[in-house]
């Protein structure tokens, strides 16, 4: 099993596609075998969720995401976790003890800088 968290460096990132990085957690028989950090490609509508989804994504646990990456992500399949934060790591070690959950914080839009972190608008 594949679960990829967005990242700031090592640090979750509470916004989905504005983060530096993604943390893909390798799983199997319930614990993280390695961890791998793949730059995040650019953010375009539609395309971060297939690309990690091509990429072997099966759970994605986020701090915010807005409602058309939740869209494509259900269509491949792949289970989405909003309103993370703290440590990716301990994310993933809580999502495989079944203590995660997700909120279903989805960014409406970007005014809503309470659902999904701090943006710069203009």
């Amino acid at each position: 099993m594949k679960i990829v968290i967005p990242a700031m460096g090592t640090e979750l990132a509470q916004h989905f596609g504005h983060c530096e990085n993604f943390l893909f957690f390798d799983v199997e028989n319930g614990t993280i075998t390695n961890t791998t950090s793949v730059p995040n490609p650019g953010h375009r509508p539609g395309f971060l969720p297939n690309f990690l989804a091509d990429h072997g994504a099966e759970v994605i646990i986020a701090g915010g995401m807005g409602g058309g990456a939740v869209d494509i992500f259900n269509e491949r399949g792949v289970e989405v976790i909003l309103g993370a934060t703290g440590d990716p790591h301990q994310m993933v070690e809580a999502y495989l003890a079944g203590q995660l959950v997700s909120t279903g914080s989805i960014c409406h839009k970007h005014e809503h800088e309470n659902e999904c972190g701090k943006h710069h608008h203009e």
